[in-house]
């Protein structure tokens, strides 16, 4: 069936992403554990928060519609119209570069040039690599749709691996290059990640197994912008589509940046203390990176595949539905007990991670809480990456520009609360302000997911109660650890801090013990998905 192939490729594109994540993200992460020691607060705040807003805002603005829109449907379509869409995302990115970069330069708090040099250098390059990126637009959404897995591991594996190593080598070599240093790596990431797209659709296109595939394009001259005989130079209906999203796009980005926004044009805190918050924020959102945000991905690709946008349950194949309620149902169980585990355990243990990771700089002070409170917002997040996820594929163009009203006035209250919430409690207020938008955002989405399977007899929300005895084992670990922390962590030398880890480990193992017990379906679900690929290579 072809929902089932779908499926399988859907899965292993999820669990080879996540594996990318893992290794990647962890390269980054003892890069980011090494220049703590290296640089200051201050010249990180400005990068990981300022800069980086520059670079994530251009890249969602001009390409986070065409995404959508130009992954919805599956891959049979007329890919010459749809790749002539896919290039307007380069003018859009240079006029966003441009105009923002601008702001950047000119309206916006300019740091102390002996304290962050080369700050002006850091905005053109961050603004530019946007832009390079954006050139390989065409090659990404042609491979997602087609599913080639190896490449998307390959080209960002190499792309961060070299930015991380080019990042250690000037640090040690030149650290009062300050910016530069940032700016030539985020230059080099980008421009290795589009010569990979490049390089290997220049050897596929025309190879015999291009051919064995039917593959729709095939030479590289396809993959720029062509006229089409007697016919429209785009899919009207994919560039209405595409308009809606893009809409939606600048709310939802307000919304998933939106304390950095509020930090970089309210200055309610300064870059060293914006340093801090990102750190953390980084810390807090491993798993999202890790896990999370490679199931949306792959799956927002399943769904659209597997059911037709802007039909009703009752008009779709009810084959189709029966796999695609199932799938859901399941996703859901299983991003739900990773962010109870991440919630329940996170809770105890934020202390020590922070003391381990960076010292009394992020242990001491608000950095406990504010992992705490990210504690329980990955579990807002896991629950809302899966339900928007199938929510968007699903949505057609009327539904979706309506939902633009909901994220106009949920954008604006988040903006308001997150400065209110600051100015009440600190850094802490920003994720507290976060959990409130998550809330709103799942409200939404299981709203329309609850709707859209009333008329069958699939109940995918399900999938968001996990077992009594399951959350009895939660509740008792978290007290464990809890009265562990207060006892042995973390100033009473590293016995204790061992006697701590060991006691979460044990709590730890009697949950997933109990998750095994209780939860089957899932636990097969995940092996013969996810994990089969990995077994096979194993036997």
């Amino acid at each position: 069936m072809a929902s089932q192939d779908a499926l399988r490729q859907t899965a292993r594109l999820a669990s080879s992403s996540a594996l990318l994540q893992v290794l990647s993200r962890g390269v980054s992460f003892a890069l980011n554990a090494f220049t703590l020691r290296h640089l200051s607060r201050e010249l990180i705040g400005v990068v990981s928060v300022r800069l980086t807003l520059l670079y994530s805002t251009v890249l969602f603005l001009a390409r986070e519609a065409f995404r959508r829109a130009c992954l919805s449907g599956g891959a049979k379509r007329n890919w010459t119209k749809t790749i002539n869409l896919l290039w307007f995302t380069v003018p859009l990115g240079i006029f966003w570069s441009v105009f923002l970069g601008a702001v950047w330069l000119h309206l916006l708090e300019v740091p102390d040039p002996t304290v962050v040099p080369h700050y002006q250098a850091g905005v053109v390059a961050f603004g530019l690599s946007a832009v390079i990126e954006l050139l390989g637009e065409p090659f990404w959404v042609l491979a997602q749709a087609h599913l080639f897995i190896r490449l998307k591991v390959i080209a960002e594996s190499f792309s961060v691996l070299s930015k991380c190593v080019l990042t250690v080598i000037l640090v040690i070599l030149y650290p009062q290059w300050g910016l530069y240093i940032f700016s030539l790596a985020q230059l080099l990431y980008t421009s290795i990640l589009v010569m990979c797209y490049v390089i290997y659709f220049m050897t596929f296109l025309g190879s015999p197994e291009a051919t064995k595939k039917s593959f729709p394009v095939a030479r590289m001259k396809a993959l720029l912008p062509n006229l089409v005989e007697d016919e429209t130079f785009v899919n009207w209906k994919e560039a209405r589509l595409t308009w809606s999203f893009f809409k939606q796009s600048f709310l939802k980005q307000i919304l998933t940046e939106g304390e950095r926004y509020v930090m970089t044009f309210l200055n309610v805190l300064n870059f060293g203390d914006q340093g801090v918050y990102d750190i953390i924020n980084n810390l807090g959102s491993l798993v999202a990176r890790f896990i999370f945000l490679p199931i949306e991905e792959s799956f927002y690709v399943f769904f659209a595949k597997v059911l037709e946008r802007g039909k009703n349950v009752k008009h779709q194949k009810q084959d189709d539905v029966a796999t695609a309620a199932s799938v859901l149902e399941l996703l859901l169980k299983l991003v739900l007990l990773i962010g109870l585990t991440i919630t329940v355990f996170g809770y105890a243990y934020s202390q020590l991670a922070l003391d381990v990771y960076g010292g009394s700089m992020l242990s001491s002070g608000t950095g406990p809480s504010l992992l705490r409170c990210y504690s329980l917002y990955v579990l807002f997040l896991a629950v809302n990456g899966v339900t928007e996820c199938f929510t968007f594929a699903l949505m057609c163009k009327e539904e979706v520009d309506k939902y633009n009203f909901v994220m106009l006035a949920l954008s604006f209250t988040f903006l308001c609360i997150s400065y209110f919430l600051t100015h009440w409690h600190g850094s802490v207020g920003f994720i507290l302000a976060n959990c409130f938008n998550m809330g709103i955002r799942i409200a939404h989405s299981i709203h329309f997911i609850y709707d859209f399977f009333k008329e069958s007899t699939c109940r995918p929300l399900s999938g968001l109660l996990p077992s009594p005895l399951l959350l009895l084992v939660y509740i008792i670990s978290g007290a464990i650890t809890v009265f562990s922390e207060v006892f042995f962590c973390c100033d009473k030398g590293w016995m204790a801090r061992l006697i701590h880890i060991s006691v979460g480990a044990l709590c730890l193992a009697a949950t997933i013990v109990t998750m095994f017990c209780t939860e089957t379906k899932l636990i097969g679900f995940v092996r013969s998905q996810f994990l089969s690929q990995y077994m096979k290579k194993g036997t």
